[in-house]
């Protein structure tokens, strides 16, 4: 492939200052259908709270994130050490697993 090839395949990703800020979630919830998955991020402040994200996905894309994400924390923890799991809240918020 020459250099060109390569420029020509390059995309370009456009962001607004707001988004490249970014948003603080310290809570998430994720409902699925058989389409699709709903991932929530919300700010949880007791006793209320913010939906800052909502990110829809298709189940094969779902698949791909979740083993990015492990990859990710596998390799945070060998350069940091093991993150330790916390216990989800004893109150439930919002929507509850269910099979």
């Amino acid at each position: 492939m020459t250099q060109q090839d390569n420029q020509s395949k390059q995309i370009q990703i456009k962001a607004t200052d707001e988004k490249m800020k970014g948003e603080y979630a310290n809570m998430m919830q994720v409902m699925h259908t058989q389409e699709e998955f709903v991932l929530d991020f919300l700010n949880m402040f007791p006793p209320t709270g913010t939906l800052n994200a909502r990110i829809i996905v298709s189940p094969s894309h779902m698949k791909r994130m979740v083993a990015t994400l492990a990859d990710n924390l596998k390799k945070y923890e060998s350069r940091f050490g093991e993150v330790s799991a916390v216990e989800p809240p004893q109150n439930p918020i919002g929507f509850e697993a269910r099979d």
